[in-house]
């Protein structure tokens, strides 16, 4: 208890709008930010405005983890969703924690290890994956109920934002869709779309575009 004491009196509480920046790409790294409610993107634009979104945070995560331990600044920016709280721990604080308490210590490098995975993953879809690809992946791993034909899901992004995701543009996205009903393999009106063939959608997303011979797709 005197320690969460301790940690509790050397965090400052900081509230930020939707939209509004948490930190930039390049700024120095000063410490700790944990996300006690709401929701943040980390992200990168490209210096022609190309937006490529790394993974979104909630309740409990902590940001910055990287930066904070080789002191260098922060590799992406971060943005609120909603509007959102944060608490931050200055980085000499957050270090002599992790020597007192190695268990601190190890949760973080699992954190890390488990974004550096996500980040190869990301990595490996921009080099080897088509954009039909990623899209059928997407929506394979949106839906969290087991897939039949007729499911139906509500896309909440715009196809700006689901480009964003993907390492994309939006008209290779829109393109991609388009590729997709004509396959038979969903069908869309608005923003609600709905599976028709399960089967070739799990085949696409697993990237075994070689089990639907003389099919072309989106790059």
């Amino acid at each position: 208890m005197a320690e969460l004491r301790h940690l509790a009196a050397q965090c400052t509480a900081r509230n930020v709008g939707s939209g509004e920046a948490v930190f930039e790409e390049g700024e120095p790294c000063r410490g700790l930010l944990i996300v006690a409610d709401g929701r943040v993107e980390i992200r990168q634009i490209s210096l022609r405005g190309r937006e490529q979104v790394f993974h979104t945070e909630g309740s409990g995560a902590a940001l910055g983890e990287g930066p904070l331990f080789d002191g260098g600044g922060y590799i992406a920016s971060a943005v609120a969703l909603v509007p959102t709280r944060l608490l931050f721990l200055p980085r000499a604080e957050v270090l002599r924690l992790c020597q007192r308490r190695p268990a601190v210590a190890l949760a973080m490098l699992k954190t890390l290890a488990r974004r550096v995975r996500h980040f190869a993953g990301i990595v490996s879809d921009l080099a080897f994956r088509p954009v039909t690809e990623r899209l059928a992946r997407y929506l394979a791993t949106t839906i969290a109920e087991p897939i039949k034909p007729g499911t139906a899901t509500e896309l909440t992004l715009t196809q700006a934002q689901l480009a964003a995701r993907l390492g994309t543009v939006r008209e290779l996205v829109a393109r991609a869709f388009a590729q997709l009903e004509e396959r038979g393999v969903i069908s869309r009106v608005r923003s609600r779309v709905t599976i028709r063939n399960p089967a070739r959608l799990a085949v696409l997303a697993r990237g075994d575009e070689e089990a639907l011979p003389g099919e072309g797709h989106v790059t």
